[in-house]
């Protein structure tokens, strides 16, 4: 178990030296909410109720999607791979570690917004705050197992920067976050219910429990979950 714990501290320190990761997981999410915070309350007042969740949502979306499929792809991609087995390390293992280093620093960055945004942007809290961290762990990890499919299935950045791209761009514009969803086609708005961060919007907006709109979301971990496993124990025979 300590190693395992190494494994997830060294990871996280690599990650903070990464320049490619801290810009996904930090600098671009946090400077998208101190620019667009304020251009969306000048436009439009009532943006000031939704904007910690929807702020939060464009900065899981992209830690998740192109950021922590990343180490992945380096890790899988690689001659690091050997390494693992030579040394009888159980592949999951990379998998997990990057989950939960990238679990925390996109954590993090949701903890920076949520305190920031009422103080510079007046923005309405959650009224009630335990549902709302709740909600946002499940979408962080939602988030994180599409990601992680992501990153187990690419050999190359440059492929998995272009799939990467083809998730998170649709995902910000029919998820509700930039503009109401009822504004888009009906076409668009059935296409969005394919993403996490749509149901995770709508969960993170509520003020209690509502199981269609948490059911989606443990289906893409499921899925998603199945398919990690099914896709490590394939990279064990290649």
């Amino acid at each position: 178990m300590s190693a395992f714990l190494y494994g997830v501290a060294l990871q996280w320190k690599l990650d903070l030296r990464n320049k490619g990761i801290l810009l996904t997981y930090y600098v671009v999410p946090l400077l998208f909410f101190c620019f667009m915070g304020g251009i969306f309350t000048s436009i439009n007042p009532t943006a000031k109720d939704t904007l910690i969740q929807s702020m939060t949502i464009f900065g899981v979306t992209m830690g998740a999607i192109l950021g922590a499929p990343t180490p992945l792809v380096e890790l899988y991609g690689s001659e690091i791979k050997k390494a693992y087995k030579v040394g009888d390390i159980p592949l999951w293992v990379g998998a997990a570690n990057n989950f939960i280093s990238a679990f925390v620093h996109i954590f993090l960055m949701s903890l920076v917004i949520f305190f920031i945004a009422p103080i510079a942007f007046h923005a309405k809290t959650p009224t009630n705050l335990p549902l709302y961290l709740i909600s946002l762990l499940i979408f962080i990890v939602t988030s994180l197992s599409v990601g992680t499919v992501l990153g187990l299935f690419f050999k190359s950045t440059s492929k998995l920067t272009m799939v990467s791209q083809l998730i998170f761009l649709p995902s910000i514009m029919v998820s509700g976050i930039m503009f109401p969803s009822t504004m888009l086609p009906k076409v668009l708005q059935n296409l969005g219910k394919v993403f996490p961060a749509t149901w995770g919007f709508e969960m993170m907006k509520q003020n209690g429990i509502i199981i269609s709109t948490i059911f989606p979301l443990f289906i893409i971990i499921t899925g998603a979950a199945c398919i990690c496993v099914w896709r490590i124990a394939k990279l064990k025979v290649d």
